[in-house]
């Protein structure tokens, strides 16, 4: 869209363009900018981005925390960053390594348990409306 505006009197005229408001998006999120940390679970903390059609959450696990057996619509991916962390998905369960990515399918029953302190990465699609 192009604003015009003229001053007669004083002969100028400025052609502007006008770019109505709009979300501005970050191509780039430093974590550490991040400063609210949602307690979602006792012992879990969450720094959360969410786009039009995904949420990713940065998990702050304290050692004994126990993730409760849920499920949800949404299909999930979690990347264990640092520490140890148990998982089960659909009954089956494993201790992740560095190298492990859960993939949890829509509705899939899953739980975990942090064995030490840990960092933990979710993807889900579609957006968690419930983390806003």
């Amino acid at each position: 869209m192009i604003i015009e505006i003229y001053f007669v009197d004083k002969f100028m005229y400025y052609q502007i363009d006008f770019i109505p408001k709009k979300e501005i998006f970050m191509p780039f999120v430093d974590l550490k900018d991040l400063k609210k940390r949602r307690e979602i679970i006792a012992g879990a903390k969450a720094r959360i981005i969410h786009m039009d059609g995904m949420t990713l959450s940065y998990w702050n696990f304290a050692e004994g925390t126990k993730l409760p057996e849920h499920s949800h619509p949404h299909e999930q991916m979690t990347k264990l960053i640092k520490g140890r962390f148990e998982m089960t998905v659909d009954g089956e369960t494993k201790i992740l390594e560095d190298s492990d990515i859960a993939v949890i399918p829509s509705n899939a029953l899953h739980s975990g348990r942090a064995i030490t302190d840990c960092e933990l990465l979710d993807v889900f699609s579609p957006v968690r409306e419930d983390y806003k």
